[in-house]
């Protein structure tokens, strides 16, 4: 039997959460409120957003990602609070960051970017140290943030490792 992300949790939102921009941004544009693994979801449209704007330059990618990442804190904080759940697994806007943040060191290539998925995602689920103390010792917007910009960071060294070594 499958459990769903938002089993013991407040109920999933509703298609009609979209209408609120803050929401349709912290459900990551609807990506969040698929039934199953929102986060691969959410990680997914970041994955879209970073090879969008890669084709703008490194610098311009960065910054994008920069601001995704500061606006991160007050969308994930607000739609938190709105859901009236800290880190609701249908908050998705930080998995889109931190997959763009980790993005930042891939280089272009379709096999790159599905080991910046990869490793993304391990980090997010696996949530090593200090990830997993951050994930439970901060609240608000910065907390729910925190934790994906880290799994972003390790996702990044690890590609930067491949690329020295290949």
């Amino acid at each position: 039997m499958t459990t769903s992300p938002f089993e013991g949790r407040a109920p999933r939102p509703s298609l009609r959460a979209l209408r609120d921009p803050v929401q349709l941004l912290a459900l990551g544009f609807g990506s969040g409120l698929v039934p199953a693994a929102p986060g691969t979801a959410g990680s997914l449209i970041g994955l879209a957003a970073a090879i969008l704007v890669a084709q703008w330059g490194a610098w311009a990618a960065a910054a994008t990602t920069a601001v995704v990442v500061v606006a991160g804190v007050w969308i994930c904080g607000e739609g938190a609070r709105r859901l009236g759940v800290h880190d609701h697994p249908a908050i998705v806007w930080d998995e889109i960051a931190g997959m763009m943040i980790a993005m930042l060191a891939a280089p272009q290539g379709w096999g790159w970017a599905a080991l910046a998925f990869a490793l993304f995602r391990l980090f997010d689920i696996v949530k090593p140290w200090p990830i997993r103390e951050i994930d439970h010792g901060m609240r608000g917007g910065a907390g729910i943030m925190l934790d994906d910009v880290l799994a972003g960071i390790l996702a990044a060294l690890g590609l930067l490792l491949a690329r020295s070594i290949t």
